[in-house]
């Protein structure tokens, strides 16, 4: 989620990139309780994701005509939520880890800001969907 200066920093482990560009070293991420719970969030954001697709596709097979498809919405919304509380607390807390500022955020961390409205929007437009013949 942070790069900058040969050195890449993700949810799970800090990696170093040597002078000669071809070796990285990773070690494992820090055991920081707000790291562990934006770990959890996002893992939690997959579930719900996971979920609302299943659960879509037994809702388009049960539903009668004309039904919304509300719990798969929920559970898109659910991980949307789960996203921008991981995205947000990354963003307040991060400067705790690397007190460096010639870092700046790498596509992953963007990527999850972005994430979050699409999950949103996909969940709004579950709850207004209905199933037709």
């Amino acid at each position: 989620w942070i790069v900058g200066n040969g050195h890449a920093t993700d949810l799970w482990q800090n990696c170093s990139t040597y002078s000669s560009g071809n070796v990285q070293h990773c070690f494992s991420s820090s055991a920081n309780e707000w790291l562990q719970s934006v770990q959890a969030t996002m893992i939690l954001s997959i579930i719900f994701s996971v979920l609302s697709l299943f659960l879509f596709f037994c809702q388009l097979f049960t539903l009668t005509k004309g039904g919304r498809f509300y719990l798969t919405g929920v559970f898109q919304v659910l991980a949307g939520l789960c996203v921008m509380s991981a995205a947000a607390i990354y963003t307040v807390r991060h400067y705790e880890w690397h007190l460096n500022s010639d870092y700046s955020y790498g596509f992953a961390y963007i990527l999850a800001w972005v994430a979050f409205p699409l999950a949103l929007l996909s969940g709004v437009i579950y709850v207004i969907l209905r199933k037709r013949e």
